[in-house]
């Protein structure tokens, strides 16, 4: 069986902040139609791999490429018309818009055409359709994050990057947003590069790994090869 055609590749990426270096080399493939979860302990660079991504970090060198395009040189705005949908850790919702504001704002702001998205970011967040009227601030953190990635998949992105999903989120909560990745994966139109440091999520939705140290890509694979020497490695505090 062949290889699955990459959406998104990065190679020989490194970058710095301030004179010191927080990415070395970094190379990794994500897939086209699979969940990618990039872990690892805090500080290892993992969320600076997807602000350079994005375009909100500038790499010293090396490239990163959606598809056959480089995406060298371009502005966030661009890149994201190209089709990256990005949810950063702490969320950035609007907190004084409404729901349904917030959901409008992003078609708006992406010029993007409705033509149904609505109604099926709706459907895979339906508690998000009991509360179109309320204030973004007032809802938990976990429908802050449903919210935040309805945002995202409204500008009907080819990739979906999402920086700590399940960070200070209640368990019941954590499992719909695993259950709502399962399905947007099983539809086939979206791949999905993960921040995480929640293991069990990680096993629950990623086709594939990529655990960094120190700014590096240390050791991928097939999820399912993720063993106890690794995990105790790389990833237990």
């Amino acid at each position: 069986m062949s290889e699955p055609t990459p959406i998104l590749s990065l190679s020989r990426l490194n970058a710095a902040y301030e004179g010191s270096q927080v990415l070395r080399n970094v190379s990794f493939e994500l897939p086209e139609r699979q969940v990618v979860a990039l872990m690892g302990r805090n500080g290892v660079g993992k969320t600076t791999t997807l602000k350079c991504i994005v375009g909100l970090v500038k790499p010293m060198n090396g490239q990163i490429r959606l598809g056959n395009q480089p995406l060298d040189g371009l502005r966030p705005d661009e890149r994201a018309r190209m089709g990256l949908g990005y949810v950063p850790q702490g969320r950035d919702i609007f907190p004084n818009l409404s729901v349904w504001e917030n959901l409008q704002i992003s078609l708006v702001v992406h010029g993007a055409k409705a033509n149904g998205q609505v109604d099926r970011v709706l459907e895979l967040f339906p508690v998000l359709k009991e509360m179109l009227k309320r204030k973004g601030g007032v809802l938990s953190g976990g429908q802050q994050q449903q919210l935040a990635i309805a945002r995202a998949l409204l500008t009907n992105p080819k990739v979906l990057l999402l920086d700590e999903p399940t960070e200070g989120i209640q368990p019941n909560i954590i499992d719909q947003i695993a259950d709502t990745l399962l399905k947007i994966k099983k539809e086939g139109q979206i791949s999905i590069l993960l921040v995480e440091q929640y293991l069990d999520f990680c096993l629950g939705v990623a086709d594939r790994f990529c655990v960094m140290d120190r700014g590096a890509v240390a050791v991928e694979g097939p999820i399912t090869s993720l063993n106890e020497s690794t995990v105790k490695q790389y990833l237990t505090v």
